[in-house]
């Protein structure tokens, strides 16, 4: 089924681009428009500019922009559909469909089935934990023991899967869901011989059968994948399993807990780093809701940058387990790397989160961590002091390691204090830590400069390879020409186009170029950059009046197409766009802002942004002095004829250096004579168009 046009308008109404994006950063206001570091790349200041009155976002430093629903696409890894329903599901909006035919439907985005899978899987257990027999007399006594209430087990979702051998997978089958799906999903195993020949009697089982579930969430909240515990005694089996790697589950960029803790992260400025599922669960039932854990794996960068979306803070609480806290150690080098703040907090031996906060209540839990969060230099040199003793060698390795700390720290302020609070500690010269530090970072320097070398070794080779032949580590995607792409008319709609590029019926213009990379940059230079200027105004300013106590309802985009008539632009992207607006303007129509900006092809989409996004803003305290600074919309006439102009001028140009090669290649008497006619009167024309612009021609 397709979603009708109606319904995506009214999508695009409600959908707010703050509220949209609020969801998964941190969003502060500046000027005009919201920033806040990007959730695309990992940065320690923020270029990723929101502008709710345009309704589009935009990444000054990778590049990344769109609107609220390609947001979606892009930080959800949704197809254009899925990322519609999600917004329709968070605005309340009801789905109206039209039927797809046969091939649209096999086009459907295998994403997409493998998250209903999953959420039918997150369905089907917690209806064993409440309603199955085995499961009531199983698995919910376990979780009240735990201590968890109904509505804590809700909140999380958790459940239970039947001993039975394939119980679930039986059921998924029953009622439609793809075998395949279900095996990709991490849900159901197939025995090895019969995946080598599946059309002989497939058995199957279940992955998690007999174990209790933890659904794991992404920030949106959607399942993606599963934690289970077995409840059995039996050293034959694991503990804890864990989904396995799918397209939509990658453990090292996902914290369990996450979706229920973002708000309280966001709102308390601070994220509480834990261990296991439990103690998640544990807090939150206490009230402490702003605490995630690292999901079953080492605390990573991509973990790292995703509580950096919506806090700075970090405090880790870690088990009184020695041991298990030294192994653990490497992660604060890594987010003191990412430049975020943060603490540590050991409990008593002995106890965890979960059945400390349970042993003294979540008042007293909270007073702990603030009085015993300690930052991490009095971390390590309390927990490795007493060890090297009066060792100078254990000594002077606690220092060096303490040094290696701080040298990642981004910030040349809070690298200096943390110097100086390790020199009073230590009882060594601060200057000797400094100078420690810089043989550090330099080594760290060339350390990078030998990487870079081998990647761009590495694309050298890769590009000496024949057509086909790809390294078994690719470093790059392939470069894409704009002219060699195919278009499109309303009649291919859906024909030979990815899931989440589906073109609208209003919006389709048949030399639209499909599939081209929405991060393909135009770099224009040159005539290209008087291109990007006249279709930026079209873009920006094409219903506006151009001057409307000259000319009343001549609209900006009526002068410039009557100025640039017959004229084709040689940059594929803008010459697309001015063609659209000629198509249009035909048919009486003046293409808008929003209908660029909200187009399907991701690349005039995102080619639209570029345009109409400003970097920089006047300042506010200029309104305070009265300084009254001139817009667009007060010298609309002026740019748009200087735009024409340079457009001219560097054309002409262009024409002026090819007639000079044609001269130089040719020795005709009568050639030479006609060739230098031309150029004399485009060199006529240079004057001319100068003396407009108030310039002065060389020559």
């Amino acid at each position: 089924m397709r979603i009708d046009e109606a319904t995506i308008e009214r999508i695009r109404q409600s959908a707010d681009i703050a509220d949209v994006i609020g969801d998964y950063v941190s969003l502060k206001k500046k000027g005009a428009n919201l920033w806040a570091c990007c959730p695309f790349h990992g940065e320690k200041s923020p270029s990723f500019s929101v502008s709710p009155a345009k309704g589009i976002y935009k990444c000054f430093g990778c590049g990344k922009a769109g609107d609220s629903i390609r947001f979606i696409m892009d930080i959800e890894g949704l197809g254009y559909g899925e990322a519609l329903r999600h917004l329709a599901k968070k605005y309340g909006i009801e789905i109206q469909e039209t039927q797809l035919s046969d091939e649209q439907q096999l086009a459907q985005n295998e994403r997409e089935s493998l998250l209903i899978a999953l959420n039918y899987a997150k369905n089907y257990y917690q209806n064993n934990l409440f309603q199955h027999e085995e499961g009531q007399s199983i698995a919910y006594p376990y979780f009240k023991e735990r201590g968890f209430s109904d509505k804590t087990i809700r909140t999380f979702e958790l459940g239970y899967s039947l001993e039975n051998w394939d119980a679930f997978t039986k059921e998924a089958l029953k009622n439609g869901y793809n075998l395949d799906i279900l095996v990709k999903a991490g849900l159901t195993i197939l025995k090895q011989n019969e995946q080598e020949n599946p059309q002989q009697n497939q058995k199957t089982f279940d992955r998690f059968r007999n174990r209790v579930t933890f659904p794991i969430h992404n920030v949106s909240g959607k399942v993606i994948a599963f934690g289970a515990r077995i409840l059995k005694n039996d050293k034959s089996q694991a503990k804890y399993l864990n989904s396995p790697e799918t397209e939509v589950y990658h453990k090292s960029n996902v914290l369990y807990g996450i979706f229920q803790a973002k708000n309280a992260i966001r709102t308390k400025d601070v994220c509480y780093l834990v261990e296991g599922y439990t103690d998640v669960i544990s807090l939150h039932q206490a009230g402490i809701e702003n605490v995630v854990a690292s999901s079953g794996t080492s605390l990573t960068i991509e973990q790292i940058r995703l509580i950096a979306r919506f806090s700075q803070n970090i405090t880790v609480l870690y088990d009184g387990d020695p041991a298990g806290i030294k192994a653990s150690l490497r992660g604060m080098d890594m987010i003191l790397e990412e430049g975020l703040n943060v603490k540590l907090v050991v409990f008593p031996e002995g106890e965890d989160p979960d059945s400390y906060v349970q042993k003294i209540g979540s008042e007293a839990f909270v007073e702990y961590i603030h009085k015993n969060a300690s930052d991490f230099i009095t971390f390590k040199a309390e927990l490795f002091l007493k060890e090297a003793g009066s060792d100078p060698f254990k000594r002077a390795e606690l220092i060096k390691d303490m040094v290696g700390s701080i040298s990642k720290i981004p910030d040349t302020i809070t690298r200096s204090v943390f110097f100086q609070k390790t020199a009073s500690l230590m009882q060594i010269d601060e200057a000797i830590l400094i100078t420690e530090s810089n043989k550090i970072t330099l080594e760290r320097s060339k350390q990078r400069e030998k990487d870079n070398q081998r990647d761009a070794n590495r694309q050298r080779l890769q590009n000496d390879l024949p057509a086909g032949v790809t390294l078994s580590q690719p470093t790059s995607q392939p470069n894409v020409n704009f002219d060699d792409l195919p278009s499109f008319t309303e009649e291919d709609e859906f024909s030979g186009f990815p899931t989440d590029f589906v073109p609208s019926t209003n919006t389709s213009v048949s030399n639209t170029p499909a599939n081209i990379p929405p991060n393909n940059k135009v770099i224009p230079t040159g005539i290209a950059l008087q291109e990007r200027e006249c279709v930026r105004l079209l873009v920006s300013h094409g219903v506006k009046e151009v001057d409307p106590g000259v000319a009343p309802g001549v609209t900006l985009m009526q002068y410039i197409l009557s100025e640039i008539d017959g004229m084709n632009f040689t940059t594929p992207i803008y010459d697309t766009i001015l063609q659209m607006c000629r198509e249009k303007f035909i048919q009486g129509i003046v293409l808008d802002t929003k209908f660029f900006i909200a187009h399907s092809n991701p690349t005039i989409q995102q080619e639209a942004i570029n345009l109409v996004t400003e970097r920089y803003a006047a300042s506010e305290a200029w309104l305070k002095h009265e300084i009254i600074v001139p817009t667009e919309d007060d010298k609309l006439a002026d740019l748009a004829f200087q735009n024409i102009l340079r457009l001219k001028k560097a054309y002409n140009e262009q024409q002026m250096k090819d007639l000079m090669q044609k001269l130089a290649k040719t020795s005709d008497a009568n050639e030479q004579t006609h060739l230098l006619g031309l150029f004399m009167e485009a060199k006529q024309i240079e004057k001319e168009i100068a003396k407009e612009l108030g310039t002065v021609v060389g020559r």
